[in-house]
Order: C-alpha cells, then sequence, then structure tokens
C-alpha cells in the first residue's frame, strides 16, 4: 500500500452515497485523513453538514477544517444533482438549482479552499464532471451545461493557481449504478409537441445508469488522478467512456450529435 496519501487532508463534497462515499472509502483505506461533506450524516467520517450551494455554509465548513485539521491537501468536488425534460418545459428555478450545485457549488469550494492550499504550499482540486461535458444529451441539457462549465472553470483554474502548486484535474464519469438516478429532478410538465421522446429519452438513460459502473470504478480513479504528480486536464471514467470521448474528438460534431440524437433523441 502506498503511504503517499498518509495523513493527508481530503475533503469530499457529496459524500453521503454514490461516488463521493466510495471515494471517502477508498482515501479512508489509504491512510487518509477524510473530511465528508455533505447535506446528510456520513457515518464513520468526519463529517460536517454542508449545502455547497451556500457559500456562508462552505467558508464556514472550511474555516473549520483549517482550524481542526490545518490545511486541504485534496479537495474532490463531487456534490451534484440532475434534472430532466426539454429546455423549454424547464421552470427558470430548476435551471438555477441545478447550477447552484452542480457550478456554484463547486466554485464556492474552490474559492474557500484556494487560499488554504496557497498557505499550505500546494494540494489537487480534482472536479467530478461528466462525460456528458463533452456529449451533451438532449433532455439532459442542463445537467450537459453545468458539468461543460465545471469542465472549462477548471480547465481555466489549472493555470491560474499552477505557481502556487495547485494541481487541478477532473474525472469525467459515465453512467454509474448510483442513487442519483432515482434522485433525479424530472419536469413537471411536458409539452404535447414532444410526444413521448422525453420519457423514452428518460427511460434509455436510467437504464443505461442501473447497468452502469459501480461507484468504486470512478473512486478509483479519482484516488489515481490525485497520487498523479502532474494529473491531466481530464481523464474519463472508465475505458469505455474514454473510447466515446476520444471518438467525439476525431469524428465530425455533425455526425456524433446525430449519433447522439438517435440514441436519446
Amino acid at each position: 500500500m502506498s503511504d503517499k496519501l498518509k495523513n493527508k487532508v481530503v475533503v469530499i463534497t457529496g459524500a453521503s452515497s454514490g461516488i463521493g462515499r466510495a471515494a471517502a472509502e477508498l482515501f479512508e483505506e489509504r491512510g487518509a485523513t477524510v473530511v465528508c461533506l455533505a447535506r446528510r450524516t456520513v457515518p464513520d467520517f468526519y463529517c460536517i453538514s454542508t449545502d455547497v450551494a451556500d457559500e456562508c455554509a462552505v467558508f464556514s465548513a472550511v474555516k473549520e477544517i483549517e482550524e481542526r485539521f490545518g490545511r486541504i491537501d485534496i479537495l474532490v468536488n463531487n456534490a451534484g444533482m440532475g434534472i430532466s425534460g426539454a429546455v423549454e418545459d424547464t421552470s427558470a428555478e430548476d435551471a438555477h438549482a441545478i447550477f447552484e450545485v452542480n457550478f456554484f457549488g463547486a466554485f464556492n469550494m474552490i474559492r474557500a479552499a484556494v487560499p488554504l492550499m496557497r498557505r499550505g504550499g500546494g494540494g489537487t482540486i480534482i472536479n467530478v464532471s461528466s462525460a456528458a461535458a463533452e456529449l451533451s444529451i438532449p433532455f439532459q441539457s442542463f445537467y450537459s451545461a453545468t458539468k461543460a462549465a465545471l469542465s472549462s472553470l477548471g480547465e481555466a483554474l489549472r493555470n491560474e493557481v499552477r505557481p502556487f502548486n495547485i494541481k487541478v484535474t477532473a474525472v469525467l464519469p459515465g453512467d454509474v449504478k448510483t442513487d442519483f438516478t432515482s434522485s433525479r429532478r424530472k419536469n413537471a410538465r411536458s409539452s404535447p409537441a414532444y410526444g413521448g421522446r422525453v420519457a423514452r429519452s428518460v427511460a434509455v438513460m436510467e437504464r443505461d445508469e442501473a447497468n452502469g459502473m459501480p461507484p468504486k470504478v470512478i473512486a478509483r480513479r479519482i484516488l489515481s488522478l490525485a497520487l498523479r504528480k502532474n494529473p491531466p486536464v481530464a481523464a474519463a471514467g472508465g475505458a469505455k467512456y474514454a473510447v466515446f470521448l476520444f471518438l467525439r474528438k476525431i469524428l465530425p460534431k455533425r455526425l456524433v450529435s446525430y449519433i447522439i440524437g438517435k440514441l436519446y433523441g
């Protein structure tokens, strides 16, 4: 077992279940001190009840971490939510809500953690983005948009904080079998103009997620990124999705869009 993580302070958001919980367990097994931020209690871990969309709550949590542990070595921005439905059927409230968690939640954590990392001589920030950031899925447009925004933020941040020995990377999971599927917020109304397309698209997504990778696969990817001296800008979660993202880069965008439309449209 590598001792590179022994006594390192690892902060994980959205750690009460799924990828976050699996990552917490894996880092703890490797000797790290794990701090879980979640709205629900995380048994067996030091946990601070935090809504990442609440800027004051985030800064308060990071202050508590500094007072108790003195530093943050690794930050895993994992908290997230999903909504589904046609763009025109999505309320402004729901659109704002998903950005508040998926994008601004990570932004709040970064703002609070970077000064502490800088004072400590460096650190690593791992953003849990999604393959949907690169492959925009119809009827899941706002989820794709938030993850694309998070990926872009991380890529810019990477060069901003490089002089401080802070590394920034992202993992792009594909379908993962977690309770994210059951917690996805579905639009209350669906315009008759779409017929049954929305329901069929969501059914395909949920089937793929139900047959998806176990969270530990992504947790291991997160761990490997944390251990790398020079992590990549982004890494796919799972071999199948690495192939998909490679094809996304080499195929014409029109063809990729056509294929995605056939699968999910």
